[in-house]
């Protein structure tokens, strides 16, 4: 559910028209309602409510602009981070260090330094390489780094390739095979607070089935580490449960997926980790964006529009589909491509879609766009970074702005020999 609905035969966001937004801001535009982020947030974390001991950090990466995570942390959400910038948003939009994990294969000694100091609460470690460096660190700080150790349980998500990050020849975590004598390792070295495992098999999951196969083999080995006699008190399940973008998509309810943990965590005596992203924040946002003609085309017409792949790059990244609508339809249809102006045949979002009928100057909008939408913007062909708004029932506010080429190109210099 989400609080994007027409109101006398125009989109809404909550009770702010999108048009009025259009005319205020421009376009394109990313509008994210505060009402769907905060029930989303609350459908996730009352589901896990059934489990006895959990923790939940929101994937930053998935949305990281500073109000949704203002939003979040109100209610109770820590932060899954893999960078420094990502872990300074998050503590700037007050959540507290201790609820931040920090993830990622390429953590850098001057971002562990950071974290260490900022007394962030766990580093998901990825090798054995980086927890030496960590261990190394954290004793020149005279402080005890709090970590679990990512493991690649060659699981397949049954996902996009592009979003799979559970396989053998996924870079993340270490071999399921060697996780153990590397916990041992790390357990024994000063500096180091080792309490748990983690894993993260991969993004936007349909089916449970990959899931569960992975936290019961992550389960067994959990066992086996306890039986060489170390301490396990956290484990970290990752995140990865999708979101519909097309009309009649199913997915696992958060309640359903809570029940499968239940049942595959019990009597596990740990606390359990979560870190969702795209379930939580998908749904919440539009991208909302303006026809700049419709022209004539071998088998469709073309839609095009004034965003493009550097606004929303899943499309061509992923051959994601967004549903695409207009803001004020009339109930005719037609049947078009749609693509944005940029110099690339990949800027394309759609190919002979069936859609409202459309025509120059018309506003339209990309449903399920707030997560990994503005999150992976660029100003690639030196267009402008696309602007954030958020809706508060019949208030709205900018939330980042739009950013000019004119702002970028003055931050650029001309060296001398070249004057």
């Amino acid at each position: 559910m989400d609080h994007f609905e027409y109101q006398s035969g125009v989109l809404h966001a909550e009770a702010v028209s999108l048009p009025a937004i259009a005319d205020a801001v421009g376009t394109p535009v990313y509008v994210y309602s505060r009402a769907t982020l905060t029930r989303h947030a609350r459908v996730f974390r009352d589901a896990l409510a059934i489990l006895p001991s959990v923790r939940i950090a929101f994937a930053v990466k998935s949305n990281p602009n500073l109000a949704v995570l203002k939003v979040l942390a109100a209610e109770g959400y820590g932060a899954d981070v893999v960078s420094g910038g990502e872990m300074e948003r998050a503590l700037a939009a007050g959540m507290a260090p201790g609820s931040v994990v920090f993830s990622g294969v390429g953590k850098t000694t001057a971002e562990m330094a950071r974290a260490l100091q900022a007394g962030i609460g766990q580093f998901n470690l990825e090798s054995l390489e980086e927890g030496l460096e960590l261990a190394e660190i954290a004793r020149g700080q005279g402080v005890v780094a709090p970590c679990v150790l990512r493991v690649n349980p060659d699981v397949d998500a049954g996902t996009h390739g592009k979003i799979s990050t559970g396989k053998a020849e996924n870079k993340f975590g270490v071999p399921f095979d060697r996780a153990a004598a590397i916990y041992a390792r790390l357990a024994a070295e000063p500096g180091l607070a080792m309490r748990g495992l983690a894993l993260h098999i991969g993004s936007q999951l349909s089916r449970l089935d990959p899931l569960e196969a992975a936290f019961t083999k992550i389960g067994g080995l959990m066992r086996a580490v306890r039986d060489a006699g170390h301490t396990i008190t956290h484990m970290d399940l990752g995140g990865g449960i999708g979101v519909p973008y097309k009309a009649g998509e199913l997915f696992p309810s958060p309640e359903d997926y809570a029940a499968m943990v239940a049942r595959v965590t019990d009597g596990w005596g740990v606390t359990l980790m979560f870190e969702p992203g795209r379930v939580i924040t998908g749904n919440t946002g539009v991208l909302l964006t303006r026809v700049i003609r419709v022209k004539e085309g071998a088998g469709h017409p073309w839609v095009v529009v004034d965003a493009a792949m550097n606004d929303l790059a899943r499309p061509a990244m992923y051959d994601a589909w967004h549903d695409f609508g207009s803001v004020t339809p009339d109930g005719a249809r037609m049947t078009a491509n749609i693509v944005g102006p940029i110099c690339e045949s990949s800027d394309t979002f759609a190919m002979a879609r069936e859609i409202d009928v459309v025509a120059r100057g018309d506003l339209t909008v990309f449903r399920t766009a707030g997560a990994y939408g503005a999150s992976m913007a660029s100003t690639y062909n030196s267009r402008d970074m696309v602007p954030e708004v958020m809706v508060d029932g019949d208030r709205w506010a900018v939330v980042a702005d739009r950013i000019v080429p004119a702002t970028i190109l003055a931050a650029e210099r001309v060296p001398d020999f070249l004057r």
